[in-house]
C-alpha cells in the first residue's frame, strides 16, 4: 500500500497495488505541468487507487480531448491524469507519496524535447540538504 497527499495535506491518496511502468518523462507538457526538467510517472489500476481525503478540492484540466490532469484547487499539487483511452488506469506522479516505493523507473522519455539545461545524468555534486554556504 502507498499513501501520498498534496503539497498542501488536504487531498490524500492511497493505491492499494503496485505502480507500474513508472518512467522520468521530458516532454514539455510534463515539464510545463510540473514546472521542473521531468515528471516522473506511473500508472496504477483504477481500482487500486482511493481519494481518502479532499475529493471537493480537485479541480481538473483537459490538456487533450479525453485526457485530464486532476490537482489540488488549494495547492496546485498534481495528483493524477486520466484517459478516456485507457479508463482502468490512472497515471500518477511519483513525486505524490509519502510512502517508500518498491518499483523503480525503467527509462528517460521524450529526451528530444528535454529542456536545454537538463544534463540528465551530470556529475554534479550532491548534499543532504542545502549546498554549503546557503541560508
Amino acid at each position: 500500500m502507498y499513501l501520498g497527499k498534496c503539497l498542501c495535506g488536504a487531498v490524500n491518496i492511497r493505491v492499494n497495488g503496485e505502480i507500474s511502468d513508472i518512467i522520468h518523462c521530458h516532454c514539455s507538457l510534463c515539464r510545463k505541468s510540473s514546472g521542473t526538467a521531468y515528471a516522473t510517472n506511473g500508472f496504477v489500476n483504477r481500482a487500486d487507487f482511493e481519494i481518502t481525503q479532499g475529493q471537493e478540492l480537485l479541480t481538473s484540466f483537459a490538456f487533450k480531448p479525453g485526457r485530464c490532469r486532476h490537482f489540488c484547487s488549494a495547492c496546485g499539487s498534481p495528483v493524477y491524469s486520466s484517459n478516456e483511452q485507457d479508463p482502468g488506469r490512472v497515471r500518477v506522479r511519483l513525486g505524490i507519496f509519502d510512502s517508500d516505493i518498491r518499483e523503480r523507473s525503467g527509462s528517460h522519455n521524450f529526451i528530444g524535447s528535454k529542456a536545454n539545461w537538463d544534463e540528465l545524468d551530470a556529475d554534479l555534486p550532491r548534499y543532504e540538504g542545502f549546498e554549503p554556504g546557503r541560508q
